[in-house]
């Protein structure tokens, strides 16, 4: 069972002989230092690098690779060896990366020797950053422990071990540097050829992307469909409407180990694009017996169709594995309807081309011949659009026949609500490594929904709009309709309703809430909400009545202070903490699980000190593990004009009822996102948190 750590946060280890696998978004140095109780170094002689890979109890590669495993046997180090320290650095001179934020963040974890996973850690939040001190092995009270550090040098690896107390910092960084260079030719074989499929997704992975991050500017140009890449191959991330920009959680993260025999290759000129991953595993479903192939008039079989298997990406486990498969599957729809947009557009160019041509001479416009010009004009035009859609059709259709098969394998923490997963569901054993916000699609096909994941821990808030102005009228919605269809929702056809956008904006919530709460191990996590006008309450009956919300939230502008000052003073001591090293230091009375704090009826109860507190908290809250959950009308804060622009672009924007504002961050379609509701009358909610707050008194006794 592996423990998912945050920064900061510790894990003790019952075994002394572990493994360290460290998987990067290009090649990195993996190197280890052995520090004393005070974490600082005697000497080079305490350091483990590629120009000296041995040291007692450690072993560490010699060269820089986006993929690493250090031994490390705890139980053969010195006496005077008590801080084990993991460091990750960018080498000069290899890949295009110069900074950790240029690319998805690092991730390491301590297995056992057999692969076992003991601790896992995500470096979420790094930027300019070329050095960083992933985690560390520390001896306590005679045991080891492991700590998520992620501490982050912007000057490189000189300054990481300077802050270490080694003298000769410049000089062992210059020595690394050396040895790293002289095994490059080696350790980092040539890139293969740009394959035709989809890039290996992360283990996103931002994510719809990520996740969340933005892939590196060479990993949207290979995920851009051919036909339009010129078109769009500028174009940002971008939230259409009036929300602000789209999320960088949309993107996909790392990428994930490639599978075993597969070497992408690029399809000889004229021939179909194959739109299939170029790395995923697949199977192919057992030929029809036919004559044989020699034989008199026999005719040839058709290739056997693929069969879909769930968790057939890469990655370390089968959650990691489904998390790929599910954002190869967002990456698929992605490129096919680009690339029938982009066929279809070509169509419509060439139709006015060849009219325009046609009719160029006047006396041509008149009479059977410019009939018969526009007629094949047309005729072309239809052909082209048909032969494009029946590309998408057999694209979809694949895509289609996977999401039947991955939909009932996802886990609680990726399932919709309606999935039966939700019914064998109890108490979690360990943290999950993404969470479902809800469904995305495109309207050239709704019936087709890609699940909207997101990594965890939160790397940003989350807005949940129900403002009734950010939502234009534009008649009778096939969304709506299916909402209704499918969620048995009260939605009406006619503009949304202030009152029925405010009841959904809580509901939404409310399920997010439940759903954080289920998929993380009892007492990990907790929420507090922020009511200042009482009006929540109908709302957060299942929060309250299953005892997961232990008391109503006070009203009026105490209520607001009195939330906000306790979690500014939990970050401020967990900074200090991880800053000191000192995180078994904390007062007793600092509650070291998660927090998610829901706000409602902003700006009600809120007075400039507690606006100052609340960007506070969504600027520095995800890192050391207290996220935000606004729902809220942003119209109704114009009062404080551009003083809170920046809280609003720091989070991310979700909707309601389903509304087309978020785009992908490869060509940029406009996605239309369906909130996580579960369906009408159904007490799956209840039933998570009843299950949740079971599993809190049986912790407790």
């Amino acid at each position: 069972m592996t423990a998912e750590l945050v920064r900061g946060q510790n894990h003790a280890l019952d075994r002394t002989r572990v493994e360290i696998r460290i998987t990067a978004g290009g090649p990195v140095v993996a190197a280890v230092t052995l520090g004393d109780a005070q974490g600082r170094l005697p000497g080079t002689e305490a350091v483990a690098h590629p120009g000296a890979p041995r040291r007692t109890g450690i072993e560490v590669p010699r060269q820089a690779a986006a993929e690493h495993r250090l031994a490390v046997d705890l139980g053969a180090l010195p006496d005077a060896v008590h801080r084990v320290s993991v460091l990750l650095a960018l080498p000069t001179g290899i890949g295009a990366l110069t900074t950790f934020g240029a690319a998805a963040p690092p991730s390491v974890r301590v297995t056992d020797l057999d692969g076992t996973g003991l601790a896992g850690y995500t470096l979420t939040g790094l930027g300019a950053e070329s050095a960083v001190v992933a985690v560390e092995l520390y001896r306590r009270a005679g045991a080891w422990k492991v700590r998520a550090v992620g501490q982050g040098y912007a000057d490189g690896l000189a300054a990481l071990l300077r802050d270490q107390g080694l003298p000769q910092a410049a000089e062992l960084a210059a020595e690394i540097e050396e040895a790293v260079g002289r095994g490059h030719a080696r350790a980092v074989p040539a890139p293969a050829p740009a394959a035709a499929g989809r890039p290996d997704g992360h283990a996103r992975p931002q994510h719809p992307a990520p996740e969340t991050t933005t892939p590196p500017a060479a990993d949207r140009a290979a995920a851009a469909p051919p036909a339009a890449s010129d078109a769009h191959s500028a174009h940002a991330p971008a939230e259409h409407g009036p929300s602000g920009p789209a999320p960088a959680a949309l993107g996909p993260g790392p990428t994930a180990p490639t599978a075993e025999g597969t070497t992408p290759t690029t399809p000889p000129a004229g021939a179909p694009v194959d739109y299939r991953h170029p790395k995923r595993r697949t199977t192919t479903a057992p030929a029809t017996p036919t004559r044989p192939v020699d034989a008199p008039g026999a005719p040839v079989s058709p290739p056997a169709p693929t069969l879909p298997v769930a968790g057939d990406a890469a990655g370390w486990s089968m959650e990691e594995r489904l998390y790929n498969q599910v954002w190869g599957m967002f990456e698929d729809l992605t490129r096919s309807v680009a690339a029938y947009r982009s066929a279809s557009d070509f169509a419509e160019s060439r139709l006015e081309q060849e009219l325009d041509t046609a009719l160029s001479d006047p006396r041509n416009r008149l009479g059977t011949a410019a009939d018969a010009a526009r007629a094949a004009a047309r005729d072309k035009h239809a052909a082209l659009v048909t032969q494009a859609r029946a590309a998408l059709d057999r694209d979809l259709a694949q895509l289609a026949a996977e999401s039947e098969v991955v939909e009932p394998a996802l886990p609680p923490a990726f399932a919709r609500w309606d999935s039966p997963v939700w019914q064998a569901h109890r108490s979690a054993q360990e943290r999950p490594m993404a969470l479902r916000l809800g469904d995305l699609h495109l309207p050239e096909v709704r019936d087709l929904r890609i699940p909207m994941l997101v990594r965890l821990p939160l790397e940003r808030g989350l807005w949940i709009d129900c403002g009734p102005d950010a939502y234009a009228w534009r008649g009778p919605d096939p969304d709506r309709a299916y909402a209704r269809r499918e969620l048995g929702s009260a939605l009406t056809d006619g503009p949304p309703d202030e009152a029925e956008l405010r009841r959904l904006s809580l509901e939404t919530a409310v399920a997010l809430a439940a759903r954080m709460l289920a998929v993380h191990p009892a007492g990990e996590f907790a929420v507090q909400v922020i009511d200042p006008g009482g009006t929540a309450l109908p709302a957060l009956a299942p929060l309250l009545e299953t005892g997961v919300l232990p008391a109503a939230p006070v009203p009026g502008a105490q209520g607001v202070a009195t939330v906000l000052e306790g979690l500014t003073r939990r970050v401020d001591l967990v900074q200090m903490a991880v800053r000191s090293r000192a995180a078994d230091a904390l007062p007793p009375d600092v509650d070291t699980a998660d927090q998610l704090l829901i706000v409602h009826d902003f700006p009600h109860g809120f007075d400039d000190r507690a606006v100052t507190r609340l960007r506070y908290l969504a600027d520095e809250g995800p890192a050391v593990g207290v996220h935000l959950l606004m729902v809220a009308d942003r119209a109704e804060a114009r009062e404080y004009g551009p003083v809170l622009d920046p809280l609003w672009r720091s989070l991310l924007r979700i909707t309601p009822v389903p509304d087309a504002h978020l785009a992908d961050p490869w060509v940029g379609h406009a996605w239309t996102y369906e909130p996580p509701l579960a369906p009408r009358g159904s007490q799956v909610v209840r039933q998570a948190l009843s299950r949740v707050a079971e599993a809190r008194r049986e912790r407790r006794t």
